[in-house]
């Protein structure tokens, strides 16, 4: 008897997603463990594998999009008859968006890896990359098995058994934060920098004057040529519909308001000593997500859902922290983000936003978000409007930390000062409620231990 393989649903959010590449051709052979097909959600892209051996038939083509829990395929024993026609699931059209087939109630019979959809990188799994670290193995040295030459588990642990090149441990080159860009936009390996600022620090000359890695050409090749036509897919798709939807759907209003950081910058260069051995850097970012956090307590309005027929103010408090990667926007999420300690969260965020640029995020990362952070300080933002995250009712913009001028008396006094760019939903709080959260968040960042205790 055939075996159905599913649209499988990654995640209680997942409304829709499609088949975005057969590894197994129609009428293939396939083994247990051996990837199937690529999935494209809403979020995320994943490998499916096979539960079973057998022959493979494909039931619907690629781009497709269905519903979670629609049949994508069958495989078939051995000796089985194959029909050369068997039913599809009814598909629903990318924009009209008609009913498909109800999800059955069976588990799936094929399980999602995630892996990293971005161009430019070593095709490889997460799982992979997360052995080759635990082996010692240097994952971008190992030849690929899997379709198109990915990388999976099975080639790390044969180049660990036959003494593959071991991958180099050691500090991170010391570069300025401009340089870390430009070398990760022009894919070039700070290793192979020499550095001639103090004390050999990279700094952006000597990125620029640097060659490009090997991966460089395929990073390069996304960058749009003048005339091209850019299919709308995928994440950017998604991206699109929800922002639009966004703005659509709900009465977004946004407000800025100063805050003094010296005292928030001083806490911040002592933690960073003090936490140096335990590999933890706290940023800017991680205070204000504190901040929020404690402040969501104070404003619980701010921490709710509009529904229409009634406002659900929620139980626990989970920020989101966008993260920008090449082919668009994610949003993990800090769970339970008021609980944490600072150390904590700054471990936390860093691990997320560690594993959105490898690909590695899991479905529970982006669950349950309650109240956003967006970060654009680092590229020198003054201001901004940020869109809400649907159903959210609020986000806050963090722009970059400048030299301001504050008065004593008749004397100016120079400070460190930061904007905070506030979108929230007007049908569920006013502009007063709204901005008495803000004013929250600055007490509790310019007065910045509070958030240690």
């Amino acid at each position: 008897m055939p075996k159905e393989i599913y649209l499988v649903k990654v995640g209680m959010s997942m409304t829709e997603g499609m088949v975005a590449e057969w590894y197994i051709p129609d009428g293939g052979e396939v083994k247990k463990g051996e990837l199937v097909y690529a999935l494209e959600t809403e979020k995320v892209n994943l490998d499916v594998d096979a539960e079973y051996d057998g022959t493979v038939k494909h039931l619907v083509d690629v781009g497709i999009t269905l519903e979670p829990g629609d049949v994508v395929g069958y495989i078939f024993e051995r000796g089985e008859d194959i029909p050369d026609d068997p039913v599809a699931p009814a598909a629903r059209a990318p924009v009209a968006g008609g009913g498909s087939a109800e999800a059955p109630a069976q588990e799936p019979s094929v399980a999602p890896v995630a892996v990293s959809s971005g161009d430019g990188h070593v095709r490889s799994s997460p799982a992979a990359r997360r052995l080759a670290r635990e082996l010692g193995v240097d994952y971008r040295r190992v030849a690929g098995s899997g379709p198109g030459g990915r990388i999976v588990e099975a080639d790390i642990q044969a180049a660990a058994s036959s003494g593959a090149p071991v991958a180099v441990s050691g500090p991170e080159p010391r570069a300025s934060p401009l340089a870390k860009r430009i070398a990760a936009a022009r894919g070039i390996d700070l290793g192979t920098v020499r550095g001639s600022g103090p004390g050999g620090r990279i700094v952006q000359a000597d990125v620029e004057g640097a060659t490009p890695a090997s991966a460089a050409p395929a990073f390069a090749a996304k960058i749009p040529k003048p005339g091209e036509r850019i299919p709308v897919k995928g994440m950017r798709k998604t991206i699109a519909s929800r922002m639009h939807h966004s703005l659509m759907e709900s009465a977004q209003l946004t407000m800025d308001m100063a805050v003094l950081m010296d005292d928030a910058v001083k806490m911040r260069t002592g933690l960073i000593e003090e936490w140096a051995t335990e590999g933890v850097k706290p940023t800017y970012t991680d205070l204000v997500i504190k901040a929020c956090a404690r402040a969501l307590r104070i404003s619980p309005m701010m921490n709710s859902q509009f529904t229409g027929a009634e406002i659900i103010v929620q139980n626990d408090i989970n920020v989101g922290m966008a993260v920008a990667l090449p082919e668009g926007l994610v949003v993990p999420v800090i769970r339970h983000a008021d609980q944490l300690s600072l150390k904590e969260l700054a471990r936390e965020s860093s691990r997320l936003a560690s594993a959105a640029r490898d690909g590695a995020l899991g479905l529970d990362d982006y669950a349950g978000g309650t109240f956003t952070v967006s970060a654009l300080g680092m590229y020198g933002v003054d201001s901004f409007t940020p869109i809400i995250n649907e159903p959210q009712s609020g986000i806050l913009g963090v722009n970059r930390l400048y030299d301001g001028v504050e008065w004593d008396g008749d004397r100016p006094v120079k400070t460190k000062k930061m904007n905070l760019s506030l979108t929230w939903d007007h049908r569920t709080l006013d502009g007063a409620p709204a901005a008495e959260y803000l004013v929250a968040v600055r007490e509790l960042l310019e007065a910045p231990f509070r958030l240690l205790v």
